[in-house]
């Protein structure tokens, strides 16, 4: 067995990070001298610059970076020299502690300087300029460093990330090492950013057997949890159980006993079962099939419809000055103070949302939708009616503002969620008003549609406005639709007619195409582009081109603020992931004076367009949500702090060890657009994202655009998406206990 060489130096930089594998490749200073720094690659997580290292590898050579050592395992030590000590404290390693009060701490303390804030930290008071708060802060991000050092060294031999490994610190604390090792499973459950597959590689390296009925469980509720990821709020018992054979190479048989135990009453350890199986027709109505839920999914679909048939049903009516009103002046009044008349179908939609308890509003592009909730409102307001109105995301709460002339709030914010993801209005304490206006009900997964319709007063009229032809709910479920399915109890209006000035619009006329499964047109518009590239590679280019440099030079658009990149996907060449590093050297790029921040394979730079990925609720003022677009505004690398002001002009923290909540968003996917528009957006449409393209996709895409369409790509990946149409309904049952097939 070859004997690892040895190596000591301080490390200078990480030049390239990948945060799922923990790969780095990194410049450490050995201490030569003449400025030569060497060149380490292999898995360094947790190691942060400024840090003294002790590295066990393998010499070796690059053909084009030259002599490099390949890490095999590394230990952080201790610098011993006043420089080394003073480089380390003011690396940012210890928040609080930059290079100006680690020069202050070095200058008074010498070599004693570690040794000081490893056992006596209340000295640090007798630095000049330090005072009681920063001396205790000082002292307890210390600690907290050494036990998270304690937790990540632990989990670097199965590959766990830093931020993970922080992560699982700030759940279990001290208890971290003993929970990962005696129960890694929990891991999945509670820690954000863990899931099964880690906390199995995890369970393994601890000695959890293969065939353990504890890993069958957690492998049977992830596969379910992945399900949710992909839209389905239940999976058939045979489809589940498939998946679960395949993901964890066991016996059938194994995986059918522990589903039994899982959904049997304390099935999961707890009083009440882990998962819920329950008769549910099959597609189209057919034979009926097991479903398998997660336990909130259930719950949630079971309330949701229970909610949404109270309201149908109850004799309460808070718009009852509506019942006899006089609809022909009603009308006539409305025209004149709107100053257009409304068209058939939208005065049946007036009408209908103003007496019906529950309706829903939908319709494409160009055929009035926006008009027609201007008109519910004004006559709501006429007849002195409190009216809330709300969206899912930031951009569209704001539109409605506009639109209406009056406030508008996302959802989130209305419900005032709180940590831990309760509301604060419910059905014991409902919203005080009359009637509750939400514009993009597409995108109201099941979850957050039931915490709305739960906090809807008996009473009050709620009106759900959306495309229904659009892509489904980023969460799991398809309300809209199932709301507008045959036999569903929900009265609603389909406006079909583009009106004359729509009629005008390319981006209106196409969309309309797409959506009838008719190519569109790309010549001759004002307003929509096609930029043919055959080549994937050659298209992201040009995307980004397009994107940062000629769309703004031609129509005077910001690329940052007006611009927007949607992608099919995240990976590949024209991939929102590859696009945004592009778009973020084109439109950001690296400069002496600009602050930033790498965490993981990313960097971070003040005036960077940034999104939100998971639900926070634990941040901002009634939390942060998956799809929130804002923009870095500050980054002090002495509190180790990231400030991004939002869509909802709302200043959000994030301390750099949760920089994994963020992503770049120069570039998004369509899934991730939906809710928001644009002045303009520029579609890469390649044969690259083959498997992706199908035409609600596309059509999603488009109508985020207000007043430009650029699509940049291939004609025959174009023509697939339009030709394809989605495969499949969502797994949900939603609609058979509306209907009646399934009791409530």
């Amino acid at each position: 067995m070859v004997q690892l060489a040895v190596v000591e130096g301080v490390l200078e930089r990480i030049t390239y990070a990948n945060e799922e594998s923990g790969y780095t490749v990194a410049r450490v200073d050995t201490g030569r001298g003449g400025g030569d720094l060497l060149t380490v690659v292999g898995s360094l997580l947790g190691a942060q610059p400024g840090e003294s290292l002790r590295l066990e590898g393998r010499w070796g050579s690059h053909p084009q970076y030259g002599r490099q050592f390949t890490v095999e395992n590394y230990t952080t030590v201790l610098p011993a020299t006043i420089q080394g000590i003073r480089r380390y404290l003011g690396s940012g390693l210890i928040k609080g502690v930059g290079p100006r009060i680690a020069d202050r701490i070095v200058t008074h303390f010498g070599t004693d300087t570690l040794d000081v804030i490893e056992q006596a930290p209340g000295r640090l008071i007798e630095v000049p300029g330090l005072g009681p708060k920063r001396t205790k802060s000082i002292g307890a991000a210390w600690e907290e460093q050494k036990a998270i050092k304690e937790v990540m060294l632990f989990l670097q031999g199965v590959g766990v990330s830093t931020s993970i490994a922080v992560r699982i610190y700030k759940k279990y604390g001290d208890a971290s090492i003993s929970v990962t090792r005696n129960h890694p499973y929990r891991l999945a459950a509670d820690v954000w950013g863990i899931g099964f597959l880690t906390a199995d590689r995890i369970a393994q390296s601890v000695g959890i057997p293969h065939d353990s009925p504890e890993r069958v469980k957690a492998g049977l509720q992830y596969a379910l949890s992945q399900s949710t990821d992909q839209g389905h709020c239940f999976l058939p018992e045979e489809r589940l159980i498939a998946d679960a054979v395949k993901l964890l190479q066991v016996d059938t048989g194994l995986v059918i006993d522990c589903l039994a135990e899982l959904a049997a009453p304390g099935g999961d350890g707890e009083d009440e079962p882990g998962v819920v199986r329950e008769q549910v027709p099959g597609p189209d109505g057919g034979e009926p099939v097991t479903a398998v839920y997660l336990v909130p999914f259930h719950r949630a679909e079971l309330s949701l419809a229970g909610q949404l048939t109270r309201l149908l049903r109850t004799q309460d009516d808070r718009l009852a000055a509506f019942r006899d009103v006089d609809w022909g002046k009603a009308l006539h009044w409305l025209a004149g103070r709107t100053g257009a008349e409304l068209a058939p179908e939208q005065q049946e939609a007036v009408r209908l949302a103003l007496t019906s308890k529950v309706a829903v509003l939908t319709g494409g592009p160009g055929c009035g939708k926006s008009f027609t909730v201007r008109s519910v409102v004004e006559l709501a307001r006429a007849k002195k009616a409190k009216v809330v109105l709300a969206a899912p995301t930031g951009r569209a709460a704001k539109r409605l503002s506009e639109l209406t002339g009056a406030d508008a709030s996302t959802v989130h914010r209305l419900l005032e969620l709180r940590p831990g993801g309760d509301a604060a209005y419910d059905r014991d304490r409902p919203l005080d008003a009359d009637l509750v206006v939400v514009d993009e009900a597409s995108m109201l997964d099941l979850l957050l549609a039931n915490k709305l319709v739960k906090a809807v007063a008996p009473g009050a009229h709620l009106l759900l406005v959306g495309d229904v032809d659009q892509l489904p709910s980023v969460g799991a479920g398809e309300v809209l639709r199932d709301l507008l399915a045959p036999g569903s109890p929900v009265p609603a209006v389909r406006l079909t007619r583009i009106f004359r000035q729509a009629q005008q619009s390319g981006v209106v006329t196409n969309a309309h195409r797409i959506n009838s499964g008719v190519p569109p047109i790309t010549q001759g518009m004002k307003d929509f582009y096609l930029f043919a590239e055959e080549d994937t590679e050659e298209a992201g280019r040009l995307t980004v081109d397009v994107a940062a440099r000629r769309i703004p030079a031609t129509f005077g658009l910001d690329p940052r603020r007006d611009v927007q990149v949607l992608a099919p996907m995240h990976r590949g060449p024209a991939g929102a992931g590859t696009l945004n590093g592009l778009l973020q050297q084109a439109i950001t790029p690296a400069r002496p004076d600009l602050a930033e921040r790498r965490f993981g394979g990313r960097v971070f730079r003040v005036g960077d367009k940034v999104t939100q990925i998971r639900n926070n609720y634990e941040k901002g003022q009634n939390g942060v949500f998956n799809g929130t677009v804002g923009v870095v505004t500050a980054l002090d690398a002495v509190e180790q702090r990231l400030t991004v002001r939002t869509d909802e002009d709302e200043e959000v923290g994030y301390d750099f060890d949760e920089l994994d909540e963020l992503a770049h968003a120069y570039a998004v996917t369509i899934h991730r657009s939906q809710g928001s528009e644009y002045p303009a957006v520029v579609i890469p449409v390649t044969t690259g994202a083959w498997m992706m393209l199908q035409r609600n996709l596309l059509y999603t895409a488009v109508t985020r655009a207000k007043r430009l369409v650029v699509l940049v790509g291939s004609r025959r990946a174009l023509a697939q998406a339009v030709r394809t149409v989605s495969a499949g309904r969502r797994c949900t049952a939603l609609d058979h206990r509306l209907g009646g097939g399934i009791r409530l």
